[in-house]
């Protein structure tokens, strides 16, 4: 998927190079804290790679070519419209982010956040917490996300019991 031999690799890190920079430039790494019944505390922390371009077709290759994430129309005004490339499936952001850390100039600081909640695996209410306060930070360090984002680590409130 994300790989290549050594014939491919100068078109390999070509790639690398120009997909960091589109994400860099026209992307966002968020996290999100969301309520979750599923989960063993209730809440989850999710991330999320989004690209937006005008250029639906370019989006749809890198589906294609990368074999993850889908394509969402934000206008449907033609003249107007942008697309996203949206990744959320944890095994595929773990993949490109390593793909394309070493060519980040803008999102470094991001891309390493991300990689720190998608690796962490949660076993006691502290571990969630931890993410949830990555999740904060990541939130920081994106412009918009500083004045729209409404879900913050002190959202999470977890019963103690008696008993600890």
């Amino acid at each position: 998927m994300l790989e290549a031999n050594a014939v491919g690799k100068v078109g390999v890190e070509v790639k690398r190079a120009y997909l960091a920079g589109l994400i860099d430039g026209d992307g966002c790494i968020m996290a999100t804290i969301e309520r979750h019944s599923e989960k063993k505390f209730g809440f989850r922390v999710r991330v999320e790679v989004k690209l937006t371009l005008k250029e639906k077709r370019l989006l749809e290759e890198f589906v294609r070519e990368f074999k993850m994430g889908h394509v969402n129309c934000n206008r449907r005004d033609t003249a107007r419209a942008t697309h996203d490339w949206i990744i959320r499936d944890k095994s595929h952001l773990a993949l490109l982010l390593e793909f394309i850390k070493p060519y980040s100039r803008l999102k470094r600081k991001q891309i390493d956040i991300a990689l720190q909640i998608l690796q962490s695996i949660i076993h006691i209410p502290d571990d969630l917490l931890k993410n949830a306060r990555l999740a904060d930070a990541l939130s920081s360090l994106n412009v918009r996300s500083k004045n729209r984002r409404k879900n913050f680590a002190t959202m999470i409130k977890i019963p103690v019991s008696s008993n600890d």
